[in-house]
């Protein structure tokens, strides 16, 4: 299940650029998800499909197939259920039949991650996580913000974002997997908008280009003064205390946990 895998980072290469296949795999990434949808021209389709392969490396292979409605999404369907993958990633996920017509179908034994990328599906993101089909979902951030006609800035998908770490929790789903930074040469941003993700209760970030991959990994990894903040409160002992003239209970200890495990991975 998706559960165990690493989303931290997970690299989008084009469905149709099969040469790629192997070094995406070798760049990093804890998985690599070909895309049949955004980055394949509607002409190439078809050509791409055929493309799709696993065993090009030791990571998880995913497949982005084109949503429903799509004169594609019936044919991608059936060549996904041919292949071992870890995963279909499904677009403009919204509790539209498609998560039910995938779990009833031939793919139905590959798990979902659902892309939220719509309003609609923003507000049946909560049913969603709850559906049998679905083992995570990730923020389609710039559809999202074509849907609703709003800047792709922190402010304005505050609220989205923060609906989809809730909607994942409730629905007993490891925590979501943020949206693509554009930028791909600027190290900083990358790395501060990926620990921004991890602020709010994000689990990863979507990947466009294999030089976001260590700027990712850093932005989600503790740094040094959180590391030792975790390593204080879990020498506190038990019951309450002071550390750092502030309270310790139980829930900073779970918190300080939290925090070394991911030494730990």
């Amino acid at each position: 299940m998706t559960a165990s895998l690493d989303f931290t980072t997970a690299l989008f290469v084009p469905g149709d650029r099969r040469e790629r296949f192997a070094k995406a795999a070798s760049s990093g990434a804890g998985a690599v998800i070909l895309d049949l949808e955004d980055a394949v021209a509607p002409a190439n389709k078809d050509a791409a499909r055929v493309m799709l392969a696993t065993g090009f490396g030791n990571v998880p292979v995913l497949v982005r197939i084109n949503a429903r409605g799509t004169p594609w999404h019936a044919a991608d369907l059936a060549a996904v259920a041919a292949l071992d993958l870890a995963a279909i990633v499904l677009p403009k996920a919204e509790m539209d039949g498609a998560l039910d017509a995938i779990h009833a179908g031939l793919a139905g034994r590959l798990p979902v991650i659902a892309l939220i990328e719509t309003a609609r599906g923003l507000a049946d993101a909560r049913a969603i996580t709850a559906h049998p089909a679905v083992a995570r979902i990730a923020f389609g951030s710039i559809d999202f913000c074509a849907d609703l006609g709003c800047a792709h800035e922190r402010e304005a998908l505050l609220s989205a974002r923060s609906e989809l770490v809730l909607a994942s929790r409730l629905g007993g789903l490891p925590a979501p997997i943020d949206g693509v930074t554009t930028a791909i040469d600027n190290a900083i941003l990358i790395t501060d908008d990926a620990r921004y993700g991890r602020m709010l209760g994000f689990g990863g970030k979507l990947c466009i280009h294999p030089k976001q991959i260590d700027p990712v990994r850093a932005g989600y990894a503790p740094d040094e003064a959180e590391i030792a903040w975790a390593e204080r409160v879990l020498g506190s002992g038990d019951g309450a205390a002071a550390i750092d003239g502030e309270m310790v209970d139980e829930p900073v200890r779970i918190r300080a946990r939290a925090i070394i495990s991911k030494l730990l991975r």
